[in-house]
Formats: C-alpha cells, structure tokens, sequence
C-alpha cells in the first residue's frame, strides 16, 4: 500500500511544478476536494484543476514541503508547510482577495483517500484565521473589503 503515499507525494511535488495535468490524471471522476474550515468543495477533475489554480494564482511563487506521511490502507495523512508571496488574487467563496505584496507561511495537512491508484477525496485542513492575520486583514474585515 505504500503505492498511495508515494503518489500523495509525488501529487503534491506536482504542485510544485505546476503540473495540475498530472494531478488531474490522479484524480477520480467523482472526487470530492473539500477545505474543511470553509466547507467549500471542489468536484470531479474540473475541481481538481480549479482548486490547485486557485492556490497558484493567489502565491504564484508558492511551494509547498512536506514534512510527513501517514498511511494507513487507502488512507493518506499529508503534513505540509506552504510558503508564498500574496501577489495574485486568492478568490474564495467569502469573495476574493487581491494581492497583498505579503509572505505567507501556513501549516497544512491533507487527508485523502485512494482507490484504485486515482484520489477519491481530498479533506485540507489549515489555519485560516492564521493566514488571514499574516495577509494583513484584521478581524472582522471581508475578503471583498481589502483594497
């Protein structure tokens, strides 16, 4: 079964590279990408591109290092560091935030789930509050009111 953590590896160099055709290939029909903090999911291949797009346009310099890998069966437990510079717009479902020109450090852990060698769900968990404090958007201030 290590063949899952190898490709949950391998699928987040991906990132790296900006190879979201490769991650889409790993990726089922009927996958579900979810950020948990938000709720908002991504379906299917479409959503894979859209959400890996999303994470790239807003840190366009971003790289992700992955600090461990738990696997248990079909299972898959990703601990990874992001770091990036804000220099393009983040949209998010609480609306979009334009470049902040601000570095960007977040711990990250996806949970996925493999069947038959393609992710079937994808469960990303990080400190958003963190990240919204580091972009410089105070408490109470919305995405769509950063200028």
């Amino acid at each position: 079964m290590a063949e899952n953590a190898d490709l949950a590896r391998r699928l987040h160099e991906a990132w790296n590279e900006r190879n979201f055709d490769e991650i889409a290939e790993a990726t089922a029909p009927d996958a579900t990408i979810t950020i948990v903090g938000s709720g908002d999911t991504f379906e299917g291949v479409e959503g894979s591109r859209d959400y890996n797009k999303m994470w790239a346009d807003g840190f366009p310099d971003g790289k992700v290092t992955i600090d461990r890998v738990i696997e248990s069966g079909d299972l898959v437990v990703v601990e990874f560091t992001g770091r990036g510079t804000h220099t393009g717009t983040l949209v998010t479902s609480m609306g979009n935030i334009p470049a902040t020109g601000r570095s960007l450090t977040l711990q990250l852990c996806d949970v996925m789930e493999f069947k038959d060698g393609k992710v079937r769900s994808q469960r990303t968990y990080f400190d958003t509050g963190s990240m919204m404090a580091q972009l410089g958007l105070g408490a109470g201030q919305t995405a769509s009111q950063h200028q």
